[in-house]
């Protein structure tokens, strides 16, 4: 008897670390569906075409998505929707992330800068467009995270994150991240009797194009640098582990493979933080207008 396939819906899996994960997924006996998001839907065909993979086993769909744009989240949710028809999602992994210094204005007249409405605002707006599947589905929901939520400052967010603010990449990489984290945290409560939410940190890993046009360089060479391969294997872990911590906030896996001791990313457990940082489906939609073709200036959060 053949294995039912699973399904795994992704942000951020067009190239680098993400489409490694995603190889790795192909690799597998266990049958996959793999519905991905891509900026660029021919670069990131072509990308999938040249992996070796059993194709009548694994199918892989790339639908168009712009994350720096919120009406594109939302058809990007409906086509997802459309092409699952009653099938289930079994793993939401939310991957997708940027590091840019807030020089310009935002994405289509946003108020915020591109890396926080990409890090942060538009995949905490995938998952409310997705909520019923996911909650019908009781998906297992992986935001991919990074070790450097320990250092954003939580009171310097609201200027950092403004479009144009000067802050620095360093600096807004940590803060955007961290929002993002409180989003998990977030999320686990909301859903918390009907799907897993998990955040897991890939490692340290040079060479994935994260700091691209950022100025942010990692040497290879660099203590406890991982490669590609061993990053992208363990973001997959955080797919499989079922070993959950009993303390429900105790949500993140290292790249080591071990829970965090929540100590760790104290912050991130303010649930006035989280309520404040993680806007409600309406409220994105009414001060983002996302009925019309573009993200307008708002005053979500």
């Amino acid at each position: 008897m053949s294995a039912i396939a699973k399904t795994v819906v992704a942000t951020g899996v067009s190239s680098g670390l993400g489409l490694e994960a995603i190889k790795q997924l192909l690799g597998q006996s266990q049958p996959w569906k793999v519905i991905l998001g891509a900026r660029d839907t021919v670069r990131t065909s072509r990308a999938y075409e040249a992996l070796d993979y059993e194709r009548t086993r694994q199918t892989v769909s790339v639908l168009p998505l712009e994350l720096t744009d919120l009406q594109t989240v939302r058809l990007f949710a409906q086509q997802t929707l459309k092409g699952l028809g009653k099938d289930k999602i079994d793993y939401l992994l939310l991957n997708a992330a940027i590091s840019q210094a807030p020089s310009e204005p935002g994405p289509h007249g946003s108020k915020w800068c591109p890396s926080y409405v990409v890090n942060h605002l538009s995949q905490h707006y995938l998952v409310h467009l997705l909520r019923d599947k996911l909650v019908e589905s009781r998906s297992r929901i992986v935001f991919v995270s990074s070790g450097a939520v320990r250092n954003a400052d939580p009171e310097a967010m609201e200027s950092d994150l403004l479009a144009a603010s000067g802050a620095t990449s360093f600096a807004l990489y940590a803060e955007t991240k961290f929002a993002q984290l409180l989003s998990a945290h977030w999320w686990r409560r909301q859903l918390a009797d009907s799907c897993e939410v998990l955040a897991v940190s890939p490692g340290l890993i040079p060479g994935t194009g994260l700091g691209r046009g950022s100025g942010i360089s990692i040497p290879v060479n660099t203590p406890d640098a991982k490669p590609v391969s061993e990053g992208a294997s363990s973001i997959l872990r955080a797919f499989t582990r079922d070993d959950l911590p009993e303390d429900p906030e105790q949500i993140f896996l290292t790249s080591w493979g071990e829970w965090w001791n929540k100590e760790v990313y104290a912050k991130s457990l303010d649930k006035a933080l989280q309520d404040k940082w993680c806007p409600s489906r309406d409220e994105i939609e009414r001060l983002t207008n996302t009925g019309s073709a573009s993200l307008h200036p708002s005053s979500v959060v």
